[in-house]
């Protein structure tokens, strides 16, 4: 059986703590990118970026270039809404992608430190079998869409050069949302571990006194 159920279990269990404080991490930049695009005039959901996302990747996901369906498409944002990559929900952050390659590239996003690259989309682009261990999961991702190895390198940089040409287009907001980063990671920081505390001492207290009323001992 290769299903390892108890384990699944398990990890959904432990990590509902992180769950919620990472609800409150993506309010915080959702509110924090609405601020920063009314400054800009320009919203993610205006049809003149999405009509620009369009022009520059079609109806394909922005990494592996493969067809988009609306049943397994994913809102993308390249620097990751987390506290580690601190991304915004900012013209020039986002874009489409498909199901398979925006689950892959949280293994980049979720490191608090990259090795690859500065961020998690240059980073996840840059799995190409040649700086990691063969164990790597996002090499052997990338290993099972384009086989050989020639292509596969070849479509890696396509897909850079084409992100790093649309971010080019948004340079006042992507420098913005530079800008932000150090007080980002500090809020950002505080924030996740305030929740975390919150859940372990409140939602305690709450518990206990629902648990008292049951009187589970008769």
């Amino acid at each position: 059986m290769s299903f390892d159920t108890t384990a699944y279990l398990r990890k959904a269990t432990s990590r509902a703590k992180s769950d919620v404080a990472n609800k409150l991490v993506n309010m915080f930049l959702h509110d924090v990118s609405r601020k920063i695009s009314a400054f800009l005039s320009l919203n993610v959901a205006d049809p003149r970026y999405a009509n620009a996302v369009v022009i520059k990747f079609g109806t394909t996901c922005c990494y592996c270039s493969r067809q988009l369906e609306s049943d397994r498409a994913s809102i993308e944002h390249l620097d990751g809404m987390n506290r580690f990559r601190a991304g915004l929900h900012i013209p020039g952050n986002v874009c489409v992608a498909c199901k398979k390659c925006n689950n892959e590239k949280r293994r980049d996003d979720q490191l608090q430190q990259l090795t690859l690259a500065k961020s998690g989309w240059e980073s996840f682009l840059s799995h190409d079998s040649t700086k990691c261990a063969e164990t790597c999961k996002t090499c052997q991702y990338w290993k099972s869409v384009w086989p050989d190895q020639d292509q596969k390198s070849r479509n890696l940089n396509n897909a850079l050069k084409r992100i790093y040409e649309f971010r080019s287009e948004y340079n006042q907001a992507i420098q913005i949302g530079l800008k932000a980063q150090s007080s980002l990671h500090q809020e950002l920081e505080r924030l996740y571990r305030e929740c975390q505390s919150f859940a372990t001492s409140h939602i305690k207290g709450s518990v206990d006194i629902v648990i008292t009323n049951l009187d589970l001992r008769h």
